[in-house]
């Protein structure tokens, strides 16, 4: 159902746990968020840990057959906020997902729980499997009812 994933994903992802991607001039890229894809039944579903993100800072776009997820884990408020331990890294998380014409991208469902973005595409009706009766030719036709 995926139509291509990013080859340099994986070396990203290494690159940036050696060298960190908190620190804000180190890294131009945007971090990027672990997922799991797969299909059930009819449905195409992807989740992505978002944990710690506000659902109001997670936006989602769709544009062609390219989905976009992107969310953003901003400090804690607060002016007397002195860190003692930053481990967890902030800013913006970026994913792109590239959906094959077999899925129905007008009715994408969103759900935000426990930290997971859940997403559930449903399979277009052209691309699930359906049965084709044969027919015969005219001569079989008449021969089967007389």
């Amino acid at each position: 159902m995926l139509m291509r994933t990013d080859p340099f994903r994986e070396l990203d992802r290494l690159t940036q746990q050696m060298f960190g991607a908190a620190n804000p001039g180190t890294w131009s890229k945007p971090a990027t968020m672990p997922m799991d894809a797969y299909r059930d039944g009819d449905e195409f579903v992807v989740c992505f840990d978002l944990p710690g993100a506000d659902p109001d800072a997670i936006e989602l776009d769709i544009e062609r057959n390219v989905l976009t997820v992107k969310a953003e884990r901003r400090p804690y408020p607060g002016k007397d906020v002195q860190m003692q331990v930053s481990e967890r890294p902030l800013g913006v998380f970026s994913r792109q997902l590239f959906l094959g014409e077999a899925l129905d991208t007008d009715r994408i469902a969103a759900g935000y729980e426990a930290g997971v973005l859940t997403l559930r595409i449903p399979v277009a009706e052209k691309a699930k499997p359906r049965r084709i009766e044969i027919s015969g030719s005219e001569t079989d036709r008449k021969e089967i009812q007389a």
